[in-house]
């Protein structure tokens, strides 16, 4: 499935912002984590990635810092966390979908049923 570039653009900040609250990580982790969330269907790069990473510190909403993986001989990594006002930031994010997948699963709900998928390649 191919998902428009401004659609991943409005996700991307939520999708980032909610895998810091799960613990500091960093950036191919967040990749992975995002590829696993989608079941796939979100194939993010590096070039999409760090610019966002970029701005959510330069927003004060993640910070970061520069580690070495514990135990390891591992290069080291540059790990973010969320900040207090990227909780708030988050938070506020989280309503405000909550609102447009509401009102879209309404929409949607009224609506009749999408045509099965063996259907569409006649």
């Amino acid at each position: 499935m191919h998902i428009p570039k401004d659609l991943v653009a409005a996700s991307a900040t939520p999708l980032v912002l909610g895998i810091l609250t799960e613990g500091e990580s960093y950036g191919y982790a967040i990749l992975k984590r995002v590829n696993e969330l989608s079941g796939g269907e979100l194939q993010w790069t590096d070039g999409m990635l760090y610019p966002l990473l970029h701005r959510l510190e330069r927003l004060g909403y993640a910070e970061a810092a520069w580690k070495v993986p514990a135990g390891s001989r591992a290069r080291r990594r540059k790990y973010y966390r969320i900040t207090e006002p990227g909780r708030r930031a988050l938070s506020e994010q989280r309503r405000q979908w909550a609102v447009i997948t509401g009102a879209l699963g309404d929409l949607w709900h009224e609506m009749s049923p999408p045509p099965s998928p063996a259907l569409q390649g006649s």
